[in-house]
């Protein structure tokens, strides 16, 4: 598989490299997205890529977008990477790992949808009982799923630093009541329906982030990516037990390995060994196998 840690395309103006995406102007109307192999792991850009993450995401948010639009538009703009570029070495860069999108203005949250009670979620939980403000039956054990899909926004941190948490109260200072419960609602209901959908395909989606974006009129847009091992922790249905955090499709397998190396998640992070990186690698590239591969 090809590896591209940081895309260099002289046929359109840079406007941002983020942690995975390096965002290009192709005009006042669209922007060409060029989804790297680079991972990020607890804020951090690791310096090791993963072989063919790149296309495995921008394959499986292709198909999320398309599969989910009843719910709420997506910002694909319908033209071809391809074409708003010239020049060889351009036009491979982005061949199978890039999209053309609408220019629209982010929102200032990630908009996190739980069904499981995992990670920062049980560790909260764990002390206060709750998650984001929201309080859960006493007793709940480490990967049990909620009784409905949790709502946990979070702020959208600066490269380097963390996302934190918020509750939804703080969610209605920043965006607004109306446009709070707008975002709330469309979250949940693209968890729902691609929660019920991977099921059919052993898979369990534990949790997922999103982000939207709005246009000049002020109408609400999916953006960024969606449903992918990189914004999302896919588990197994065949390995699921509750009690545990079963082995994962996605970048768990990175952080887990990083948890246990004494890593003390500040820059920079360790050099990943290649076993790990081809076995992530293999992981995501079966989360993709299973989701968008016909029955």
């Amino acid at each position: 598989m090809s590896v591209l840690h940081e895309s260099n395309l002289t046929s359109l103006p840079l406007l941002h490299r983020g942690k995975v995406r390096d965002l290009y102007e192709v005009d006042a109307q669209h922007l060409l997205i060029v989804q790297t192999d680079r991972l990020s792991a607890f804020d951090v850009i690791l310096s090791d890529p993963i072989p063919g993450k790149g296309a495995v995401l921008t394959t499986v948010s292709n198909f999320w977008f398309d599969k989910l639009q009843h719910i709420i538009p997506n910002h694909l703009s319908g033209i071809a990477p391809e074409s708003v570029v010239s020049g060889e070495a351009d036009k491979a860069q982005v061949r199978g790992r890039s999209f053309v999108t609408r220019k629209l203005k982010p929102l200032p949250i990630e908009a996190i949808v739980r069904g499981y009670l995992v990670g920062s979620g049980w560790k909260e939980y764990q002390k206060t009982g709750s998650v984001c403000g929201i309080v859960l039956p006493a007793g709940m054990r480490e990967a049990e799923k909620l009784p409905q899909p949790l709502f946990t926004p979070s702020t959208k941190a600066a490269i380097g630093d963390h996302d934190e948490n918020i509750c939804f109260a703080q969610t209605v200072e920043l965006l607004g009541e109306a446009r709070a419960n707008e975002v709330r609602i469309a979250a949940i209901a693209l968890y729902v329906e691609a929660a019920n959908y991977a099921a059919t395909k052993g898979i369990i989606i534990a949790d997922t982030k999103f982000e939207f974006g709005t246009d000049d009129a002020g109408k609400l847009y999916l953006i960024d990516e969606a449903l992918t091992p990189d914004s999302s922790r896919f588990w197994p249905a065949e390995e699921y037990r509750v009690g545990s955090n079963p082995p994962s499709f996605d970048k768990q397998f990175v952080r887990d390995w990083l948890e246990a190396s004494g890593w003390n998640k500040q820059q920079p992070a360790p050099r990943i060994p290649p076993e790990v990186l081809q076995k992530t690698a293999a992981k995501y590239l079966e989360a993709q196998q299973r989701l968008v591969s016909p029955a």
